[in-house]
């Protein structure tokens, strides 16, 4: 029996689908890929009706994978995109071993959820050695959250370990309009390229601590707001901890991260 092809997928509120229709940004975003040459493999997380992997499908250089968790949209992409049947993993990217599914460096590419938007950054935070280059599309406010430099009122903790790692460019908006259903909220794309910090000159778990701490207590001086980790006299009387988190640098945290650290050694 001939199994006709859906024209569409349902957006699930729940998942957070809002579908990009504007084939224009769809291959606008495809063409901020800046593949290294030897590094082509790329993961689509949430393609929902692949306006985006048909652009990367057509992509010479672009070995494809894509990850999709809504049924009706894995049932789409495979009558759609017959080629990439065996490349569609159907499942959650929170929850995907992508070392088992990559064993080397790749990109990722996506017009993210909303709603799950950062917890793929910290996923992608924690392959880090494996992923070369983010570009996706989010809700504005991320971006700007994410690409915002010290000093500014969206600096955040995103802000400082993504960029302690990635160079952040921001690279255009898109306006609710060419989306069905379309968001509340405007939307931009930015692109995240690694750096060629491979780690940090301190307690990479440390660092993390003390960024979360300071932000999670952003309107306190650090003094006030890192008391819980039992700072040395030493580090105390550090000039940086009179300053609130949002005013400290990348290199700032590494700093008092360092300084925590030997601290901590020297009482040992």
């Amino acid at each position: 029996m001939r199994v006709e092809k859906s024209d569409k997928v349902r957006p699930k509120k729940f998942l957070g689908q809002h579908f990009l229709h504007d084939q224009s940004i769809a291959k606008k975003i495809v063409d901020g890929l800046q593949l290294a040459e030897g590094s082509n493999e790329v993961l689509e997380i949430g393609p929902g009706m692949g306006v985006l992997t048909k652009f990367l499908a057509e992509a010479n250089d672009v070995d494809l994978k894509l990850i999709e968790i809504d049924r009706e949209s894995v049932v789409y992409l495979k009558q759609h995109y017959p080629l990439l049947r065996e490349r569609i993993i159907e499942g959650d990217f929170l929850k995907l071993d992508l070392t088992t599914v990559f064993g080397g460096h790749f990109s990722v590419i996506g017009n993210f959820p909303y709603n799950i938007s950062s917890q793929i950054f910290f996923r992608v935070l924690d392959h880090r050695h494996q992923v070369d280059q983010v570009v996706c599309m989010l809700q504005k406010e991320v971006a700007d959250r994410i690409a915002a430099k010290h000093g500014n009122k969206t600096y955040g903790i995103l802000s400082v370990l993504l960029q302690a790692y990635y160079h952040i460019d921001m690279l255009f908006k898109v306006s609710p309009g060419v989306f069905t259903p379309p968001p509340k909220v405007m939307s931009a794309v930015i692109r995240l390229r690694r750096n060629n910090v491979q780690s940090l000159p301190c307690d990479e778990i440390l660092f993390v601590q003390v960024v979360k701490q300071g932000f999670n207590n952003r309107r306190k001086t650090l003094r006030n707001a890192l008391k819980n980790l039992n700072l040395a006299t030493v580090v105390t009387s550090l000039p940086l901890l009179d300053k609130r988190a949002e005013q400290l640098s990348v290199d700032d945290f590494i700093f008092l991260t360092q300084k925590i650290e030997d601290s901590r050694g020297a009482i040992g």
